[in-house]
């Protein structure tokens, strides 16, 4: 899964409406729009106070989010004013996109979203560390800028607490049992010693006292002031009144909130009870495929038996932190080399490899993919070292096959690299196409090859299972009256996860309405196509040019997945006729 931030920033631009209307001029225009809309989203320095401002914190004001909202409405109807029929296939994919992410803007304005600014894993005051990374730390006035914008935190904390404080009194909160040992979270982020904090971090490098002088007094008077009052706040107020329902049903207006998260991490119009029936079936399915690798390895014991061996035997776990990173590591670089077998085109951008962060670990997924803050730095590949009795080993080709490549980051570092394409195009990530190729990847090491024995065959059906599984617990809670421990024990009894994941990855879908949804929806597709693909092309189907039609056009909504696989076996069947 790629890393999300809780951290918008926006400028606010004085703009005048689409006034073309000739078919010479529509490409330029509606390219221009498209990068217009582009600098009003990201001028995150300027904290909406224009592009040659200092940097700051972003303006997240009642006024100025109304504002902004107001400006993205006007958006889409500019952008609407565009008809497909005076557009390129091209712009016609990018009309598709920049509507997708405005109307979600507008989507989580309407519903309140900014009233619960964190779920179980994650939060606004997390995303603070990621502050210096928009800093290039080459002159003092870079160091003097990033004070400055340290120095906003109080003010931008109490403004984020306050919308929770709103939230509690509309019952938009999430609920108590996602949010223990949340605090945490923000506890390890306060130091009583301000050289040993995050916020620090640039200052070790200098030699300048003054600037360190200075860093240590806003670390001391601002920064730990801010988070102290935030942990108060969510120990004191916002856990003891948070709701205790799990099921966004119950937040106000919450079904439709729901169906409305469905349609945005999917790109689908489907209920939760026909996702649900979905998910049933894949269950049933991927059980099977299971026991076949029983059947394989002569145990005679029922699936659960043989789940309750892998979670307890020592062999299937690191002994330590550096022994499963380092694994991490072995097994990228085996499948960087297998890559070749299946690609025509391979991104320029490296990876790492490292752990996740230790303030955010215990109660963080399993791992992720943290795409490139600028074209200075590589992509990372995070791997959760905490509970080490909890990250079986079995499981790890899998989870790099997702993250890594040829996953997340080929996938994303393809896109990122299409210069020739708007940005909207080159760095919108549309959950249900990236997730849904994370999870069609690690079907991908089985034709490489890749999983070497059946406990990591039996480690990557597991993984399978869980996002099956996610079908069926994300839409029985939220919608269909499931309860927490009724989700937890289906994937405890269904899925190899440990039970330490297990309750991670419950809380996080609760807290994360539909996410979850993305994955095994998105991979039904792509492999729908390429079984199409594969039965219309025969034996001259070619599986390298399949992927490149996958993934040529960077995240889109699956319909217009759809339509460019469509387009490729008509290209390919032309193509054989005229070889």
């Amino acid at each position: 899964m790629r890393i999300f931030f809780i951290f918008f920033v926006f400028l606010t631009l004085n703009l005048g409406g689409c006034k073309s209307t000739t078919s010479a001029s529509i490409e330029p225009t509606f390219d221009a729009l498209l990068e217009e809309i582009w600098q009003y989203e990201h001028s995150s320095q300027s904290g909406g106070r224009g592009v040659s401002a200092a940097p700051s914190l972003p303006n997240i004001t009642p006024e100025y989010k109304a504002k902004r909202h107001a400006q993205y409405i006007s958006f889409i109807e500019r952008v609407n004013a565009f008809s497909d029929t005076e557009l390129t296939e091209q712009q016609q994919i990018s009309k598709a996109i920049q509507l997708y992410r405005l109307q979600n803007y507008v989507d989580e304005y309407i519903y309140n979203a900014h009233l619960m600014p964190i779920t179980s894993e994650y939060g606004f005051h997390s995303s603070l560390l990621n502050v210096r990374y928009r800093f290039g730390f080459t002159e003092s006035s870079d160091f003097e800028q990033y004070l400055d914008v340290l120095e906003q935190i109080p003010f931008y904390m109490a403004q984020q607490i306050d919308y929770m404080r709103r939230g509690i009194a509309l019952g938009k909160t999430q609920p108590q049992v996602v949010l223990e040992g949340f605090e945490q979270s923000i506890a390890t982020i306060i130091k009583d010693d301000p050289t040993q904090s995050a916020f620090y971090t640039p200052f070790q490098s200098i030699a300048d006292e003054a600037l360190q002088a200075r860093a240590r007094q806003v670390i001391l008077t601002s920064v730990n002031p801010a988070f102290q009052a935030f942990y108060d706040f969510m120990v004191e107020e916002y856990k003891p009144n948070a709701k205790i329902s799990i099921a966004a049903k119950d937040w106000p207006n919450g079904a439709a909130y729901y169906q409305n998260r469905v349609r945005y991490y999917t790109t689908l119009d489907m209920s939760a009870e026909a996702i649900h029936e979905i998910g049933l079936q894949e269950v049933a399915r991927i059980r099977a495929q299971m026991q076949e690798v029983l059947d394989d390895l002569n145990y005679t014991g029922s699936i659960n038996e043989f789940i309750a061996f892998l979670r307890s035997d020592p062999q299937f776990y690191a002994a330590n932190s550096k022994t499963l990173i380092e694994a991490a590591m072995v097994m990228s670089k085996r499948m960087d080399a297998l890559l070749p077998q299946l690609f025509e085109h391979l991104p320029r951008t490296p990876y790492g490899v490292a752990p996740v962060p230790d303030d955010i670990a215990p109660k963080y997924t399993t791992g992720r993919y943290i795409s490139p803050r600028n074209d200075k730095q590589p992509g990372y590949y995070w791997v959760n070292t905490y509970a080490l009795d909890k990250r079986p080993l079995y499981a790890l080709p899998a989870l790099t096959l997702h993250e890594a490549v040829p996953g997340h980051h080929l996938q994303i570092s393809l896109a990122n690299e299409m210069e020739d394409l708007p940005n909207v195009r080159r760095s919108t990530y549309i959950s249900a196409f990236g997730e849904g190729w994370g999870l069609y990847s690690e079907y991908l090491g089985v034709e490489v090859g890749f999983y070497q024995t059946p406990y990591e065959e039996f480690g990557r059906l597991s993984y399978e299972m869980w996002r099956a599984c996610r079908l069926v617990v994300d839409t029985g809670m939220h919608m269909l009256g499931w309860t927490r421990q009724q989700a937890l024990d289906y994937m405890l009894e269904n899925t190899a996860l440990s039970a330490h994941n297990v309750r991670t990855e419950i809380d996080r879908y609760i807290s994360w309405p539909g996410q979850a949804l993305a994955y095994k929806l998105g991979e039904i597709l792509i492999k729908e196509w390429r079984a199409k693909a594969e039965d219309t092309l025969g034996t001259d189907f070619d599986v390298r040019r399949f992927h490149t039609a996958v993934l040529k056009n960077g995240s889109v909504p699956l319909h217009k997945l759809e339509q460019q696989l469509e387009q490729f076996i008509a290209d390919e069947q032309a193509r054989l006729k005229q070889g």
